[in-house]
């Protein structure tokens, strides 16, 4: 079993936010576009049927001294319970990878314009997926009641 995984950006994020905020992400607009070296517009072909996206993407902007591998405060608020860094979905992760849906506006050749994706300017795309409804959770859902007050502005 291999101990790495080489991994190469299909895109980068263009527009949109320049720095890293927390909050109100859900009328941010930005551009996803993919490495042309390497894609053309044949790799977004029917894309444009899906309303919503999967995108995979590098926090490439934490530090390596920055990441978590412990507990701790969602965004350091001493009114939450300390939690693993698997039990919450902050950037400072172990191998500092986001997963964001957003909205698709819209596919022009090799470029996808969305809406409230939580990646800033400049951000690697590692991987694009359409939303369907059928990847949601089966049955009813739970999660605490500080992820519910994080996510208040979140979007």
């Amino acid at each position: 079993m291999a101990n790495t995984i080489d991994l190469h950006p299909i895109g980068w994020v263009s527009g949109g936010r320049t720095e890293v905020v927390d909050d109100d992400w859900g009328q941010v607009e930005a551009v996803i576009r993919l490495d042309r070296d390497r894609y053309t517009s044949e790799a977004l072909r029917g894309l444009d049927a899906f309303s919503h996206l999967e995108v995979v993407f590098h926090f490439d902007r934490v530090p390596e001294e920055r990441i978590e591998t412990t507990a701790r405060r969602p965004r350091g608020n001493p009114d939450w319970p300390e939690v693993g860094i698997f039990a919450q979905r902050g950037k400072n992760r172990p191998n500092r990878l986001g997963v964001s849906r957003c909205r698709l506006l819209a596919v022009d050749g090799s470029e996808l314009r969305v809406r409230g994706l939580d990646a800033v300017d400049g951000t690697p795309v590692l991987d694009l997926k359409p939303w369907m409804a059928e990847f949601g959770p089966l049955g009813s859902t739970a999660q605490p009641h500080w992820a519910t007050e994080l996510m208040r502005e979140y979007y």
